[in-house]
Parts: structure tokens; C-alpha cells; sequence
């Protein structure tokens, strides 16, 4: 009995010391847990949303308008605030939500300030995908709900007591971010590297060196971090002091000044670059033109050494009782470029109604004669007859009798195209063309003399291609004009003022700067007319006056344009259309509608430069599968 009574109060006592506190603990969580629900903020990964409304992701807070601002104010959540203490009091929530919209609204202030860092940072804020969202902030709700099975829940309110705050499932197309204080960082230290850029503060010596420091710290802080929870505890403090930092600089550059200046100064010096880069262009575009490609310098030397193996009797053309001719349709072409010509004259024979009606009359120099005379001994013309002519056959052309060829041979000419320094200095790289050395380019003058039986002949240049008949060039009525050509009013540079020097008082006094050029490359020559109005005489007489250049630089339409000015037929622009050799974008309608297409310019159909659109219309005349085409490795 005694064992029995002792027993009893050693249970007891047991009961006290061990259930009852058990006991007591118990029905504290229960009472703890009736609000917990509500007054809890949940972690990051299982919280969606605390309101209804997802705004889309702005690394740096953009600049609402009013009345967004008004209807629905939006406030960024920072992720330290979800994994700090467990509880968190109305008046906790609210200090914190107040001091996260200052913060907010500094950074915008700060981005918005200044236009330059509001660029930077809109480039990187554009760049980030479209389909992250952050969650917006409304810690107190009056009407608490949350969702079960897809229906809203009202939650029951305490008067007097918390409102608990507003919860919400998580679609599957949300998300939080977690990487928005890296984000952030690494802004903060794009707009610390404009601000050491800018004149204004790079000249503050104490301002520059805090502003190294703190980006010393945010970058030490920043590591190799991807996401916010690989961050340092005190990355917080950091940001705070580099956005103060960054205030200070925003203070100091208070003007554009600065930043206008040197945005001219890089102008200035892109621009200057720019015009170097050009002018080098330039140069090597004008010497890639004067090369020969190296399939074009094999074919003159095989055809010379074909044509010097034949005897004397297969090295003449048939048919040469045509060439003075007069009711035959008769072409001059002067060219050192054999396959060149053999375009010209395959294009224009392949599309005359009576190929056995058209004479061409070839001029080339000593070195390129044998071979232009063996492709057409080669490859004849359908039933048109060929003549082959030397320029150094021309006994009458001689210094004494024309002037240009005089100042060709000078010293003054041969040490502007050879001196660099000279050459350097003059700013238009095309009269410095090697072919305007050449006699070759200047006897298009000297037609009466070189073809005195013919009373009208059709010039053509090497470089052009012909799309149809031109029969019907000879049955034009000139109207007593020399030379008929196609006007290029259209183009302002075409003009007289473009190629004379309307500074010397000679020049001024006889032409109009405002008058019409016209083009050469396809051009009617009435060869009577021209000997009646003397027209040899008149270019020799301007030639002299322009011993020194000072009328004009050189070339051959200058001297053109004056010689023959007011002796000019308008022919229709259907005939000759040019620009096929520097202009992309002549039109293919009025390609396809001209009788001739001039490839003028540096970009010619036989160079790897020229226009690539173009030079089908030029390859369907060249046999590429020729015999010396193939021993050359010529093609297309």
C-alpha cells in the first residue's frame, strides 16, 4: 500500500514537469497558426503573386505616365525580404514597402536624368525576354481571397485586427526572377563606366576615385554570381552606396556640354576616316580598272603568235573592195582590247537585219594588231566585213600636225602621271587614267582623215554592247549638225560646268555652265559636214589654248563638248543608255528598250568588279568555249 501511495505522486509530478508543457506548446502553435496563413510571407519558390496583377520585367523602373500611376500603383519586390525573418508585422511591411517605392523611384530619377544612361540601360532592358515577369507588390488587401480549384475563396476579416494579404496560384506561364539584383549591378556599372567617359566628371579626381572604388566593390561583390542567392549578405549596402556614388556624378555633369563636344569630336574624326577609306577606294578601284586580267593578257599572246605562223596569204580579210563603200553601213571602233571589240562586233552583227551590209573599220596600236587580226581571221563576223588597222601606220598624225599628240610626249604630261607627289595632290583620280596618255583615245577627232572616201560613220566605244539593228542610224537627217548623240540632261554632272573651268574669262565668254552634255560611245558622224564647217581646225585651236590645262583637266569629252558645241543632234535616249559601269541602279526596262548599253565607268563587264547584274547582258557575246579562250582559262 505505501509503495502504492507513493507512486501516485510520482505520476503526478511526472505529468507537470513533462505532458503539461507538451500540452501548453501544442495549443500555442494552434493559436499561432490562425493567422500565420495570412500574415506570412511565403518563400520565393512557392510564391506566385501576392495580388492579381503580373507586370512585366523592367530591370530598371521605367517612367510611368500619370494616369497608369494613378490607377495602379506597382511595387518591385526585392527577394532578401522573403527568406529574412519568418514574421513580419503590419508595420514592418509597410516601412519596408515604403522605403523599396523611395528606392524605386531613385533609380528612375536616376536613369531618367540622364539621356545617356537612359540609352544604356534601355538597350540592356530591351534585349531581355519578353516573357518574364515580376511580381507586384500589395501587401495589404481589404478583401482577401485566395483560389482552391480555380474559384476564389473570400477570407473571413478580424475587425480591429491585420488584414491579411492576398494570395495567388501560380499559372504555368509565370515566374519570378531571381537574378534581378545581378541585373541590376551590372547596370550600375555600365552607367559608371559612361560616367568616367564623360568630361564633366572624368576631370573630378576625388569623384573618380570613389567612383573606381565602388565599382571595385560591386565587382568583387558581383564575382561570377548568376542569380540574386549567389550574392555576398552585404551585396545590399553596396548598391545602396554606388547608386549615392552615381548621384553625385549625376549632379556634377548637369549640362550636355560636354557630351555634345565630344560626340562632334567623334564625328569629326569618323568623318575623316571615312574620306580616307574613300579615297583609297577610289585609287584602287581606278587601278583595278587599269589592270588586264591575267586571261586577257594570255589571249593577245597566243593569237600574235598564231597569226605570225600563217603566211601572208591567210592573213588577209575578204571582202575589203566593201570598205569605202558609201551605201554600206560603216562603224569605226578604236580599241587595244581584243575581246572587247570582238563583243562590239558580234552584238552588232547578231542583231542587224543585213549583217553583209556592215563594215567595221578596227584602229589598235603596233602591240595588239597581230592579234586583233587573227580572232577576226579566226572567228569571222557572219557575212560583215572586217578591216584591221596599226595607228602607227597613220604617217600623217604626227606632232607637227596635231597638238595633242605634242603635248602628250611633253615632259609636263609624263611627270603629272608619274610624279607621286604631283599625282597625290589632284583630287579627281580619273584624269589620271593612263588611256588619256594614248593617242588611240584622241582620233575619234581625226575621223575625216583616217576614213576620207565616207560621208557618215557610226563611232562606237569598246566598252559598249549592242541590243539592236542600228540600220537605222544613216536614214536620221542631222539638220546640218556634225555629230549626233544622246543628251544626258537628266544628270546634273553632266552638265558643261562638270567638265570646263568656267573660273578662266575664255571659257566663260563662249559656253553656258547650265548647258547640256551629251554622251559619246555611240555617236553618228556626218564626215561631210564636218569637213565643211572645218571641224579639225577648231579642235586643234582649243587643244593650243589649253596647253597648260587650264580650261580644262583632260580627256575627250571636254574638248568634245567644246569643239562640237552647238553642232550637236539630239538623238532619242532609246538609242544609247548609259551608266551599266558605275551605276547599280539603272533600271532593266530601259536596259532591255536600248539599242546600245554603255558600260562607261571603272566597273567594266571583263573585270572580277564589274557589276555583276550587268555583265550577262555582255558575256552572252563572248565564246567562252573558243579554242584560245580555253588555252587562255577565260571564263565567265
Amino acid at each position: 500500500m505505501k509503495k502504492m501511495w507513493l507512486r501516485k505522486p510520482v505520476l503526478v509530478m511526472l505529468f507537470m514537469t513533462v505532458l503539461a508543457p507538451i500540452v501548453l506548446f501544442t495549443d500555442r502553435i494552434a493559436t499561432f497558426s490562425s493567422f500565420s496563413t495570412y500574415d506570412f510571407i511565403q518563400e520565393p519558390s512557392t510564391l506566385v503573386s501576392l495580388n492579381r496583377d503580373v507586370s512585366p520585367l523592367n530591370l530598371l523602373p521605367q517612367e510611368l505616365s500619370s494616369e497608369s500611376a494613378k490607377k495602379e500603383p506597382v511595387g518591385d519586390v526585392h527577394l532578401d525580404n522573403f527568406t529574412r525573418s519568418p514574421i513580419v508585422t503590419d508595420n514592418e511591411s509597410l516601412r519596408k514597402t515604403r522605403q523599396l517605392n523611395e528606392d524605386s523611384k531613385g533609380l528612375e530619377s536616376a536613369q531618367i536624368d540622364n539621356p545617356i544612361i537612359r540609352q544604356v540601360t534601355n538597350d540592356r532592358v530591351e534585349s531581355q525576354p519578353q516573357n518574364v515577369h515580376i511580381v507586384s507588390a500589395s501587401l495589404l488587401s481589404t478583401k482577401p481571397e485566395t483560389k482552391q480549384d480555380g474559384k476564389s475563396i473570400e477570407l473571413p476579416q478580424k475587425s480591429g485586427k491585420r488584414q491579411p494579404a492576398t494570395t495567388k496560384i501560380e499559372k504555368p506561364n509565370e515566374r519570378v526572377l531571381v537574378d534581378t539584383r545581378v541585373r541590376y549591378l551590372k547596370d550600375q556599372l555600365i552607367r559608371a563606366r559612361v560616367y568616367l567617359s564623360l568630361s564633366a566628371t572624368r576631370t573630378n579626381a576625388q569623384f573618380n576615385r570613389e567612383l573606381r572604388l565602388r565599382m571595385k566593390e560591386v565587382q568583387r561583390a558581383l564575382g561570377d554570381a548568376t542569380k540574386d542567392s549567389d550574392l555576398p549578405k552585404n551585396t545590399m549596402d553596396k548598391l545602396k552606396a554606388m547608386d549615392q556614388t552615381l548621384a553625385k556624378g549625376k549632379q556634377i555633369q548637369d549640362d550636355c556640354t560636354g557630351v555634345v563636344k565630344k560626340l562632334r569630336a567623334i564625328i569629326h574624326s569618323t568623318e575623316e576616316q571615312l574620306r580616307v577609306h574613300q579615297k583609297q577606294a577610289l585609287f584602287l578601284t581606278h587601278l583595278t580598272a587599269k589592270t588586264v586580267p591575267k586571261g586577257l593578257h594570255c589571249l593577245p599572246l597566243r593569237l600574235s603568235t598564231e597569226y605570225y605562223s600563217l603566211n601572208s596569204s591567210a592573213q588577209q580579210f575578204p571582202n575589203q573592195e566593201k570598205l569605202n563603200d558609201p551605201e554600206l553601213f560603216h562603224y569605226a571602233l578604236f580599241s587595244d582590247n581584243v575581246l572587247a571589240t570582238a563583243v562590239v562586233v558580234n552584238s552588232t552583227v547578231s542583231n542587224a537585219k543585213h549583217p553583209s551590209k556592215h563594215v567595221f573599220h578596227i584602229v589598235t596600236d603596233k602591240l595588239n594588231y597581230a592579234a586583233m587580226r587573227m580572232w577576226f581571221l579566226a572567228n569571222p563576223p557572219s557575212k560583215a566585213t572586217i578591216q584591221v588597222q596599226n595607228i602607227d601606220e597613220f604617217t600623217w598624225l604626227n606632232a607637227s600636225y596635231s597638238p595633242v599628240l605634242k603635248q602628250l610626249a611633253s615632259q609636263n604630261m609624263i611627270d603629272y602621271y608619274f610624279k607621286t607627289h604631283k599625282a597625290e595632290s589632284d583630287s579627281n583620280l580619273k584624269f589620271r587614267n593612263p588611256k588619256y596618255l594614248s593617242m588611240m583615245n584622241h582620233l575619234r577627232f581625226y575621223l575625216p582623215e583616217i576614213f576620207p572616201k565616207l560621208g557618215k560613220v557610226v563611232f562606237l566605244d569598246d566598252d559598249i554592247v549592242v541590243q539592236k539593228d542600228l540600220s537605222g542610224l544613216w536614214s536620221i537627217d542631222l539638220k546640218g549638225k556634225v555629230i549626233g548623240a544622246v543628251e544626258t540632261c537628266g544628270e546634273n554632272f553632266h552638265r558643261f560646268d562638270r567638265y570646263l573651268n568656267f573660273s578662266n574669262p575664255i571659257i566663260a565668254k563662249n559656253f553656258d555652265p547650265r548647258a547640256c552634255g551629251w554622251a559619246y560611245g555611240m555617236n553618228v558622224f556626218d564626215l561631210d559636214e564636218w569637213k565643211k564647217q572645218n571641224i579639225t581646225e577648231v579642235y586643234h585651236s582649243w587643244q593650243n589654248l589649253n596647253n597648260e590645262r587650264t580650261l580644262w583637266k583632260l580627256g575627250t569629252l571636254p574638248p568634245g563638248l567644246i569643239t562640237f558645241w552647238k553642232r550637236v543632234y539630239p538623238l532619242d535616249s532609246s538609242w544609247h543608255v548609259l551608266g551599266l559601269g558605275y551605276n547599280p541602279s539603272v533600271g532593266q526596262k530601259e536596259i532591255e528598250r536600248a539599242a546600245v548599253i554603255h558600260y562607261n565607268g571603272n566597273l567594266k563587264p571583263w573585270l572580277e568588279i564589274g557589276i555583276p547584274k550587268f555583265r550577262g547582258y555582255w558575256n552572252r557575246f563572248v565564246d567562252y568555249d573558243q579554242a584560245y579562250m580555253r588555252d587562255c582559262n577565260t571564263s565567265p
